[in-house]
Order: C-alpha cells, then sequence, then structure tokens
C-alpha cells in the first residue's frame, strides 16, 4: 500500500493552535500595507470581522471540552463568549450565540446554568427596553423546561413582568407571573419564594381578580412567618438539595409578613370583611419593629379599634375586644379605650352623642394611609350600635313592646323592625315578633321535657345547698359548745 503524505511545504501550515487554550488570534501577521488600508477604510467591517472570528475561535475550544466532558473548560469558554459578546455591545450577536450555544449536542448543564446567569448580569446594562426584552426573552425560551435553571427562569419572569406593568399592561404581567409555580422549585430560598408568590397576589389585585388572588395567598401560611430563620440554618445533609441564598433585593421574613397582611387587607376590604381585616392588621401589630415604634403601631392600634367596632357580633369579635382593651398602649390614646368601653359594656348607646364624639376621629381615619374608611363605613358603624343597643335591650327584658323598643332605639317602628328582623335572620338573637299585639319576645319556646329537666336540675342544686347549709350549721354549734364547755 502507498501511504499518501499530506503535509505541506509551507513552513507556517504546520504550526498547530494549542489545544485546551482560550487564547485569541494571532494578527501579527496581518500588519501589512493592504491590510493597513482596510482598517482605516472599514473599520466597523474589520471589527465585525475580528468579532465572529474571536468567537469561532471559542467555538472551536468550547467543542473540544463539551466532547472531552471537561466541565470548567466548557463553562469558561461559554462565559468568554458571553463576555466577548458584551465587552463588543453586540447585542444580537450576544442573542444568537446564546441560542447556539443551548442547542449544542450533548451541551453540558453546567455550562448552560453558568451560560444563562452571566447573561441574566447584562440585563440592566442594556442601551433601551427593546434591547432588554429581547435579551429577556432569548433567556427565557433557553430556559424553559430545563429544571436546573428554574430559578433562573422565575427571575426573569419576574423582570419581565415588571417590564410589562411599567407599560400599564397589568394584565399580561399578572398571566406571566402565574405560568410560574415557585413553591416547587426546592432550590429556591423560602424569602424568594414568598416574595414571588406575594408579588402574584399584588399583579392579581391590581387587575381586581380577587377570586386568583385569594388561590395564590394560600399557598402562604401565616405560620411561615413565625420561624426563626436562625435556628432554621442547617447543615444541608449529603444528597439533599442546596438552597441557594436569595437575591439582595428581596425584603426579609418580618418586610414579606407586613406586605402580605397589606395584600390581604385589600383584599378583605374588597369583600367588606371588618374582623379580617382586623385580625390582619393585628397581625401587622404584633410585628416586632411596628410595636418598638409608637409612630408606627399607634396609627394601626387605631385602625384595630375601629374594624372591632365595625365588626359584626359574634364569639369571635367579643373575645378579640376583651384582648384589645387589656393592651397597654391602648393607653396612649384614651378615645379609643372609651370607644371599645361603650361597645363592650351592656348598657343603651345613644347614636347621635356617640358620633358627635367620634366624628373628627373617623374623618381622620379617612385621609390615613392603609385602608380609607369610606362612607359605606359610617352607615356600618351605625348599623353596629343599633345591634349592641338590641342585644342590651334583649338581656334585660323578657317582652317588650315594639313601640318602647324604637324608643330605646332612637329609630322608627319601621326600622326598629327591620333591624330586628336582620339579627334574628342572622342568627344573632333569639326573638319573635307579635305584630297585631306589637310585642317582642325575646324568649324561645322550651320543650316541656327541656322544662322538666331545667326544674329537676333546680331542685337538685337546691337540695344539695340545703344540706351544706345544714352541715355548716352543725359544725358550727359543735364548734361553740365544745367552747362553752371548756
Amino acid at each position: 500500500m502507498v501511504q499518501l503524505s499530506l503535509e505541506s511545504n509551507d513552513p507556517s501550515a504546520t504550526e498547530q493552535k494549542p489545544r485546551g487554550g482560550l487564547c485569541p488570534i494571532d494578527d501579527s501577521n496581518t500588519n501589512d500595507e493592504g491590510t493597513g488600508n482596510r482598517r482605516m477604510n472599514k473599520p466597523t467591517q474589520f471589527k465585525e470581522e475580528t468579532l465572529d472570528a474571536r468567537i469561532d475561535d471559542f467555538l472551536n475550544v468550547e467543542k473540544h471540552m463539551r466532547l472531552a466532558g471537561d466541565v470548567a473548560g466548557t463553562k469558561k469558554a461559554v462565559v468568554d463568549i458571553m463576555e466577548l459578546c458584551y465587552n463588543a455591545r453586540a447585542w444580537k450577536t450576544l442573542n444568537d450565540q446564546i441560542v447556539l450555544l443551548s442547542k449544542r449536542r450533548g451541551q453540558l448543564k453546567q455550562a448552560v446554568t453558568a451560560m444563562v446567569q452571566q447573561a441574566m448580569q447584562y440585563i440592566d446594562e442594556t442601551p433601551d427596553i427593546d434591547t432588554r426584552i429581547d435579551l429577556i426573552k432569548t433567556l427565557n425560551n433557553v430556559s424553559a423546561g430545563k429544571i436546573y435553571v428554574e430559578i433562573e427562569r422565575a427571575r426573569l419572569i419576574k423582570k419581565l413582568a415588571k417590564i410589562k406593568e411599567e407599560k400599564g399592561l397589568i394584565a399580561e404581567a399578572a398571566d406571566l407571573m402565574q405560568e410560574i409555580a415557585v413553591e416547587t422549585f426546592g432550590a429556591m430560598a423560602k424569602t424568594e419564594k414568598i416574595a414571588f408568590i406575594l408579588e402574584q397576589v399584588r399583579l392579581c389585585l391590581d387587575r381586581q381578580d380577587y377570586v386568583r388572588a385569594q388561590i395564590l395567598s394560600r399557598k402562604i401560611s401565616p405560620r411561615v412567618f413565625d420561624v426563626d430563620p436562625s435556628r432554621e440554618k442547617k447543615k444541608p445533609r449529603e444528597g439533599d438539595n442546596v438552597v441557594e441564598e436569595p437575591p439582595a433585593d428581596i425584603p426579609s421574613l418580618q418586610e414579606l409578613k407586613r406586605i402580605y397582611y397589606e395584600l390581604m387587607i385589600r383584599y378583605h376590604f374588597h369583600n367588606n370583611d371588618y374582623l379580617e381585616i382586623c385580625r390582619c392588621y393585628k397581625a401587622i401589630y404584633e410585628i416586632e419593629s411596628v410595636k418598638e415604634n409608637p409612630a408606627q403601631f399607634l396609627p394601626v392600634l387605631r385602625k384595630i379599634c375601629w374594624y372591632l367596632v365595625l365588626s359584626p357580633y359574634d364569639p369571635m369579635q367579643a373575645s378579640f375586644l376583651s384582648a384589645t382593651l387589656e393592651d397597654k398602649n391602648l393607653s396612649e390614646i384614651p378615645h379609643f379605650r372609651l370607644l371599645l368601653k361603650q361597645v363592650i359594656t351592656m348598657e343603651v348607646t345613644q347614636w347621635t352623642s356617640l358620633w358627635d364624639m367620634y366624628k373628627d376621629e373617623f374623618e381622620n381615619e379617612k385621609n390615613m394611609l392603609g385602608g380609607a374608611l369610606g362612607p359605606k363605613a359610617a352607615e356600618d358603624l351605625r348599623l353596629r350600635i343599633i345591634e349592641h343597643n338590641i342585644l342590651v335591650v334583649s338581656k334585660y327584658y323578657s317582652r317588650i313592646t315594639l313601640k318602647r323598643l324604637a324608643d330605646l332605639l332612637c329609630l322608627s317602628l319601621q326600622e326598629a323592625e327591620k333591624h330586628l328582623s336582620d339579627m334574628v335572620v342572622s342568627k344573632s338573637l333569639i326573638a319573635k315578633i307579635d305584630r297585631p299585639m306589637g310585642i317582642v319576645c325575646f324568649q324561645s319556646a322550651k320543650d316541656s321535657n327541656e322544662i322538666l329537666n331545667s326544674w329537676a336540675m333546680n331542685l337538685e342544686k337546691l337540695l344539695d345547698l340545703v344540706e351544706k347549709s345544714c352541715h355548716q350549721i352543725h359544725k358550727e354549734s359543735m364548734v361553740h359548745k365544745a367552747a362553752l364547755k371548756a
């Protein structure tokens, strides 16, 4: 067999490129006169040709490293290509190279992760908004469906949603954010997950999608805010997922707690659920940073008092009211302590005198940040005072005429009957109205068995009391007899 030699007589052809190196092209042989003229005449074209040539060199290096399974070398080659495009401010070339490198056969996961992370650093350096959106969309398409860059994709979606929101496209921003289910991301930090879900809830509230906002808010358990982060940090065991550190712009857990309850206040305010609003303000009041600063906790405490008074009567509201009255900080706002005492005391309250006393406070509350009280709240306040007075009357009267009830409530007969009927329907009160006779009975009709059982129980208590009294009398007489004999 004849062996063919492919060697060239040109000594320059025998030079080989160093393998594994990332050195750029040697341009020492291009300094002749013709090349210099071309460089002077067409600098932009030469720059593009040089950039493409250097990218080709790095692509060859990346190919060798990838096929050899060299993770560190492949990552370095990919990052160098990103830096080369960024330094040349070739944004279109950068997008093309990101797509090209991600689609290469057998591309290493670590290289794709390094490429996406490196390119994300250039998002804020883009010259205009269109270039920024193109880069974000390119990275988003590359990271779609890849679990090893799911955190990066979530951050990209958040940036894109923020741009949409700044343009006024709230619905599109909300739809973008809802594509990502961060609660399934094991490597994402807890605070970053909570912040992402809260952003989803906020956008849903901004677009007035209250049903979806409630569904998303249920992904966050309020107990997660009570966990001490310092005690929760543990050394990861072998085989466990390594949780990434959250970005610097993510708020702390206590700040997220306040944001969460402020969003819940917006949701409950839409439903006019005053007791839930009050509970949210109570949770904000319990935050350490708020409780230590009187300038922060006094406005919150005033809102707690107002929403407690506005809440319909039920056992939870009564318990909450008693607990709030025991708060020491309430002494700094005595008007509100007096307001709560008037509501909890079983005495008839005159609406006109109460409104004259607290009208200015109520009007000032409308202009306070964080939940203004509207005209409906004033009507609800009057309604709560009427309900309180009806409960007081039912405690002291078993039967009363409808006219006398209307006089005590300072209402007309029709209004008194309407409010009484509403309380009976809502099961806040047991009452019957005899309209022909004009009599209201606050006692429920008892069954004969209940009456008999009640009588038997009372009789048993009476006999026990008589027996104990006889025993005490006998004991005292024996003691005095012993003293006289002595």
